[in-house]
């Protein structure tokens, strides 16, 4: 008899790749704790995975945007030590550029995709330590690596998520604890339209369905990576990418400054 999955939390579970994740790991056997502000819409993805697959699913009502919303939230990653494996799911972005962002969305953009996501790491980590096991999943997207791609302030709270995800990586892989930080391309889900760019304006070569791209971040989760890039075709490029930030890692302090950057006599 195998071991029972445990319990997965999913942030932002009401809809696209949080639902889609929720309909995935229930396949799998967890049971599940799915968190978001919209509390019908949770309910009813609820009734309908405990009916499909059996598992015990509990919804929890959280604007991970607030400081309650977030301590709630800790709060059940500290207690419940029936939980195996946390999605970080939870986020939004922009199109707009910065010069046209409304400073207020930024700071509150700041709050969900980054704060949040780093309180609601730290409470977990500590338990799966503990108890020798557990993993991390967090959703960080490709304007990690571009973040010029999209708005700034968007990008580089995805490029926080993939440099926090790889310290984690280090920090927890001798404790038993994975961590995986999964970087989609365009998705079809609302976070077009919240972002101001309707999915239906992008190119549909672009697009990816929400069900394919949660499908092959568990194939990469399955396949022990680190990093899942759904989209990229071909995984030498980041391979080399990758390969290339390790090689400078041994050269990026020095007592000198480099050649290029001294001073000559001018005479």
């Amino acid at each position: 008899m195998s071991a029972p999955a445990g319990t997965a939390l999913i942030t932002g579970a009401s809809s696209g790749i949080g639902a889609v994740y929720a309909e995935r790991l229930a396949g799998r056997g967890h049971d599940l704790i799915l968190v978001a502000r919209n509390v019908e819409r949770l309910d009813a993805l609820a009734g309908l995975l405990r009916t499909r697959h059996g598992v015990q699913v509990r919804t929890m009502s959280a604007d991970l945007g607030t400081p309650a919303g977030v301590t709630a939230v800790e709060a059940v990653l500290r207690s419940d030590e029936s939980i195996t494996l946390l999605v970080n799911n939870a986020g939004f972005g922009s199109t707009a550029p910065l010069l046209q962002s409304d400073p207020a969305s930024m700071t509150q953009m700041i709050d969900v995709n980054v704060t949040a996501l780093t309180r609601l790491t730290q409470a977990i980590a500590p338990g799966f330590v503990a108890r020798g096991g557990g993993t991390i999943i967090n959703i960080a997207s490709i304007v990690a690596i571009g973040p010029e791609l999209l708005n700034g302030v968007y990008g580089a709270t995805k490029a926080y998520v993939l440099a926090l995800s790889q310290s984690l990586h280090k920090e927890l892989a001798a404790h038993g604890v994975r961590v995986q930080v999964v970087l989609p391309g365009a998705t079809a889900t609302r976070f077009w339209d919240i972002a101001g760019l309707p999915v239906e304006h992008l190119p549909e070569a672009w697009v990816m369905s929400a069900s394919d791209l949660v499908d092959a971040a568990l194939v990469g989760l399955d396949r022990g990576e680190f990093a899942t890039l759904p989209s990229l075709m071909d995984e030498s490029e980041y391979t080399a990418w990758e390969a290339a930030r390790q090689s400078m890692l041994g050269h990026l302090s020095n007592a000198s400054p480099a050649e290029r950057y001294r001073l000559t006599d001018r005479g």
